[in-house]
């Protein structure tokens, strides 16, 4: 009955060693107000100066989806009045942003869709009100104050909290592909807002709801559920949607009433007339261009091709750089097909990854030791179970493999010989499971092999075991 409308508003923090219009440090985590210069605190007679970088990054990133580049871009001045910011306003883009008129196609439940990107400006950040510090009284952290971001803005086209989520994860890929962001959400540099309404389909846009500053993208993903179902009862109940700025509360999980929606005239933009406007030629953009990285989308095409790769392993390689390095480093020395591989790292090394909350650049887990381990298993050497088994072991702070399946003597028996006489031996002990097997009970196989497992402690080549069992068992 109802149509969810989203868009995006995300905040990228930009790698800049310096913020956007001081030579004060980007670093994160100093001290409080130790990297504020004057030009951030808006010292009297002061003046911005454009850091250039910052501008290049946006160009990469307007190049990188498929966006227009505006020749000609300004910057303008945002008014509000928070505690922690300095000049009363924010230097901004408003009517000639530096990116517009992109787009982005994603893939959901094997559907693609393109969604548009309206614009992406350049603008400060904000300082930080620290709320948890002191008593009755708030602090303000000026450090981040004018930090350099780029505002993603997007056309409202998804539909579904699932496909704002995969939206938002391929733009952080982007960043972190392009070396523009860290894309560190626990630290802010990757922020979210989302816009959130619901209509009848066909009707014009409802009333929306903003949702401002999600951190993770589980959070993203449970807000605008949480909306959706807030919306929908008030709707259906003939209760007004107000027009408003929400915050959601992961503890709680929901949504509550910040302030009213601000406007754009709101605001009172206009431009800054400390600033020109800043004019990039097509050389300089053609420069930019060559300068591009392989992207995400060319590189989960690459994987298809090249390494044969099903759609969604190349995805989820190719959406995170640390773990399409990790694959890559893992394919150097690797005698394994490519999906074996794949299937391991995503299935055994990401599981540990998630089950101790670590990243995979972090683990002392190198892709060496993956590289060996499906040697390994490819040779006969040991099984895929026992793999599994010597991964947690060098997660655990072991460091060769070798030593590991020596001291376990897990060594698999892949000698045909050897098989053979005991796959004999316990053939003629079951006369009676070999006539059931015979007459039709073909899941005795399993009883054969967990028998010959059993006397041989597991070390037996499976694959190659029931091949000899077959033999045997079609000669009796």
């Amino acid at each position: 009955m109802w149509e969810t409308v989203i868009g995006l508003e995300i905040h990228v923090q930009l790698s800049t060693e310096s913020k956007l219009f001081s030579s004060a440090s980007t670093d994160f985590g100093a001290e409080q107000n130790t990297q504020a210069s004057v030009i951030d605190l808006a010292m009297p007679g002061v003046l911005p100066v454009l850091n250039k970088n910052a501008v290049d990054m946006a160009i990469k990133f307007g190049l990188a989806v498929d966006a227009k580049i505006a020749r000609k871009s300004i910057f303008a001045r945002k008014n509000y009045f928070y505690p922690d910011l300095p000049k009363g306003y924010q230097i901004s883009q408003y009517e000639l942003p530096i990116v517009y008129d992109g787009k982005l196609e994603i893939n959901v439940d094997g559907s693609s869709k393109c969604v548009g990107i309206t614009r992406a400006h350049l603008e400060e950040d904000a300082g930080k009100s620290i709320h948890d510090l002191y008593e009755d009284e708030s602090a303000i952290d000026l450090n981040r104050a004018g930090t350099p971001l780029i505002e993603i803005v997007s056309e409202p086209d998804m539909r579904s909290a699932e496909e704002a989520v995969t939206y938002l994860k391929k733009i952080h890929s982007i960043v972190r592909s392009l070396g523009i962001s860290d894309g560190n959400m626990q630290e802010g540099s990757f922020r979210c807002d989302a816009n959130v309404s619901l209509r009848k389909p066909g009707d014009e846009f409802g009333i929306r709801a903003e949702i401002k500053n999600i951190n993770s993208f589980k959070f993203v993903e449970s807000a605008i559920n949480y909306e959706v179902i807030r919306q929908q009862e008030l709707l259906e109940t003939g209760e007004p949607v107000v027009q408003e700025t929400r915050l959601y509360d992961p503890k709680k999980d929901e949504t509550r009433p910040m302030r009213s929606k601000e406007e754009a005239n709101d605001y009172r933009y206009f431009p800054d007339p400390d600033l020109l406007p800043v004019e990039i030629s097509e050389k300089k953009i053609d420069e930019i261009k060559l300068t591009l990285p392989e992207l995400p989308d060319a590189k989960k095409n690459r994987y298809k091709k090249d390494y044969g790769l099903k759609d969604d392993d190349a995805e989820i390689l190719s959406l995170n750089s640390d773990l399409s390095d990790f694959f890559e480093g893992s394919m150097k020395d690797t005698k394994s097909e490519a999906q074996m591989v794949s299937n391991f790292i995503l299935s055994e090394l990401v599981g540990l990854c998630n089950k101790h909350n670590m990243d995979i650049s972090n683990v002392a887990i190198k892709p060496s030791n993956v590289s060996q381990l499906m040697n390994y298993v490819s040779e006969g050497k040991i099984s895929s179970k026992q793999a599994k088994d010597i991964l947690n072991d060098l997660w655990a702070g072991s460091s060769n493999i070798d030593d590991i399946i020596k001291s376990k003597n897990i060594e698999q028996v892949s000698d045909a010989d050897i098989l053979s006489k005991e796959a004999q031996k316990i053939l003629e002990k079951h006369p009676k499971e070999v006539q059931d097997y015979k007459n039709g009970k073909i899941k005795l196989m399993g009883f054969f092999v967990g028998q010959i497992m059993k006397e041989m402690k597991g070390k037996a080549n499976p694959k190659i075991l029931n091949q000899i069992l077959n033999k045997l068992l079609g000669e009796l």
